[in-house]
């Protein structure tokens, strides 16, 4: 992409809202603009991140056996109704009426959709295990939204939910979505402890929420240091393994880690004093299992091994990218600006060209941009005519990976510098040697 026909609304100045690093940075760098309060369109800088957050989640919901659907926004309040949760959700659903006055309401999640879905089909205990998944925006109407795309009333969700004929069954599928988030998060260059968790307005009695540390999160939370030295289950992960997957479970659940709501001061103080964390948080995806909590109160039965027909054991599984893109921030960031994991930067390399309209500057990289280009590497040319000084305030701020710095003074000695944005290291290098560090 030629930054001279790219969309990139970069602003000097912070806006006066932006409380936090993520926020502040998303504005400057043009990724989001506000719309009305905590509702953003995402600009095409953003976009592109979300989007690859989205690829990975996707990924890594397949590999584990989630098979994709795609769900209205737009709920009938009966579907709510019957699970008995349309009253006492509260005043963070969006009830709205159609032109023919039926209740209707813009889902905030999708467990009574899916129940009723699934309910439509599935007879019997030969169609179980079955993991359902969808990408969508969603919208809660939050009292007072704040920090950006971190507590936004519309966001972007990635939920599962499973369904299994009894418990055990239920637990592998906990399990499976367990492991599955473990590997998401790490793809993304994240350390994210699995913490007990409240199960909140979605019910059940086992949740647990993934939580990075980040001073500028939203709550306390605690655990034991020896979480930050685990290692994320491997790509070869074979998640029809029971033993395995629950062992998994178990390495990862067999220290204390538990959110403000969940803690136990008691069995912290048990914990050795040089090995207790004690941190802010941001919450990063969310599992819940809760039985037969809607499919006993939707008559979603499925006939067992027996014959007799029984309410079916469900979880549900939530990751939120658009929250997700201002963590990834949080947790990389300088004062420079963004340094985004090479897995979901907008771009893997920005080609800058220090005197534009030279002709030797020209060409060489007119030569590495379509070299890039052909070998499949996300690549933004700054082909624009600001300043040097301009060019790499820019670069650093949008958080592109690599840079490749091409001047006349250094093509004359057949060099052009190359730039790891996370560490600000350089070295000179041909452009071919340049062109051999990347591929697709």
């Amino acid at each position: 992409m030629r930054l001279s026909r790219y969309f990139l609304p970069i602003l000097r100045e912070t806006p006066k809202e932006a409380e936090i690093v993520s926020h502040r940075l998303m504005l400057r760098a043009g990724l989001v603009q506000q719309q009305a309060a905590g509702i953003y369109a995402w600009l095409p800088l953003g976009h592109r991140v979300l989007e690859k957050v989205c690829r990975i989640v996707r990924e890594e919901q397949d590999r584990a056996g989630a098979i994709e659907l795609k769900m209205p926004t737009i709920q009938s309040a009966d579907l709510w109704r019957e699970s008995g949760r349309y009253d006492d959700y509260g005043k963070e659903m969006l009830r709205i009426k159609d032109r023919h006055e039926r209740d209707m309401l813009f889902g905030p999640t999708n467990e009574e959709m899916i129940t009723a879905i699934f309910r439509s089909y599935v007879r019997s205990y030969k169609s179980l295990p079955l993991n359902l998944y969808h990408v969508q925006w969603k919208f809660r109407d939050e009292i007072r939204p704040r920090f950006g795309t971190m507590r936004s009333r519309e966001f972007l969700m990635k939920d599962a939910y499973s369904f299994d004929i009894d418990q055990a069954g239920a637990r592998h599928s906990y399990n499976r979505m367990f492991v599955a988030y473990l590997r998401t998060f790490a793809r993304m260059g994240l350390k994210a402890i699995p913490m007990v968790a409240d199960t909140g307005p979605i019910g059940g009695n086992l949740s647990h929420e993934f939580i990075i540390l980040a001073s500028t999160g939203e709550s306390e939370v605690y655990c034991h240091r020896d979480f930050l030295g685990f290692e994320a289950p491997a790509a070869n992960t074979d998640f029809d393994d029971v033993a395995g997957l629950q062992g998994v479970f178990d390495r990862w659940t067999s220290l204390y880690a538990a959110t403000s709501e969940k803690h136990d001061e008691a069995a912290f103080a048990a914990v050795p004093e040089d090995r207790r964390v004690s941190a802010r948080g941001i919450e990063v995806g969310h599992i819940f299992y809760f039985g037969t909590k809607y499919s006993a109160a939707m008559n979603a039965v499925v006939a067992g091994p027996d014959g007799v027909e029984r309410p079916v054991h469900m979880g549900s599984y939530g990751i939120g990218p658009s929250r997700l893109v201002a963590a990834l921030i949080e947790a990389g960031h300088d004062d420079a600006g963004i340094i985004w994991p090479e897995a979901v930067a907008p771009f893997t390399v920005a080609v800058l060209n220090l005197k534009a309209g030279d002709s030797t500057t020209d060409a060489a990289c007119e030569q590495l941009y379509a070299a890039l280009k052909a070998k499949g590497v996300d690549v933004l040319y700054d082909d624009t005519d600001e300043r040097p000084g301009a060019k790499f305030a820019k670069a650093d701020l949008i958080g592109i990976p690599w840079q490749i710095l091409v001047g006349p003074k250094g093509l004359a000695d057949g060099k052009v510098e190359l730039k790891r944005r996370a560490d600000g290291a350089r070295e000179l290098v041909s452009p071919s040697d340049a062109l051999e560090r990347f591929s697709a």
